[in-house]
């Protein structure tokens, strides 16, 4: 029997953890793209709490569908406030 891993730690515990690895992964990428890897940690803070929040907002309110609310959250990720786009789909989701 295999065992399961089980979460003991707190919400927070888990959202900071989760930025870590996102924080490693965003100092590489600005590394090799000529950016200030110095700022991966605030990057990677805004991006996981944006979803963390969002999902726990989502929680409660259950609308409008998930892979709508994953478009919104990447659209405004990929494109900023500037650039949003009026109806975003996820690319899985998008009509051919």
């Amino acid at each position: 029997m295999t065992p399961h891993p089980q979460s003991t730690g707190s919400f927070a515990s888990l959202i900071s953890d989760i930025a870590t690895q996102v924080e490693d992964i965003l100092g590489r990428e600005f590394k090799s793209r000529g950016f200030d890897a110095k700022l991966a940690p605030l990057y990677a803070q805004a991006l996981v709490g944006m979803v963390a929040l969002t999902g726990q907002w989502w929680l409660d309110v259950r609308r409008p569908k998930k892979a709508e609310v994953a478009a919104h959250l990447v659209n405004l990720a990929w494109h900023g406030l500037d650039g949003l786009e009026a109806k975003p789909r996820l690319i899985g989701h998008r009509k051919s």
